[in-house]
């Protein structure tokens, strides 16, 4: 979840930094085949580093701890 791939350059469709910002999503595009590294792939991601980095992130973070480990009342 929060992740949207935006790949098809057929229609120039690419992730941007105008389409991520005020969203908290992560986009990706332009994903390929490394030709120089047989188990490794490139890509292009944005996202709003302000919601993405600091606020999401520590909320999603803290949900996965809380499968990990449930907290005991």
């Amino acid at each position: 979840p929060g992740v949207v791939v935006v790949d098809d350059p057929s229609q120039r469709a690419y992730p941007l930094p105008l389409a991520a910002d005020g969203r908290d999503e992560v986009f990706v595009g332009r994903i390929r085949r490394d030709l120089h590294r047989p188990n490794a792939l490139l890509f292009w991601c944005v996202s709003d580093n302000l919601r993405k980095g600091a606020a999401t992130n520590a909320v999603q973070i803290a949900e996965e701890l809380l499968k990990l480990a449930p907290v005991r009342t």
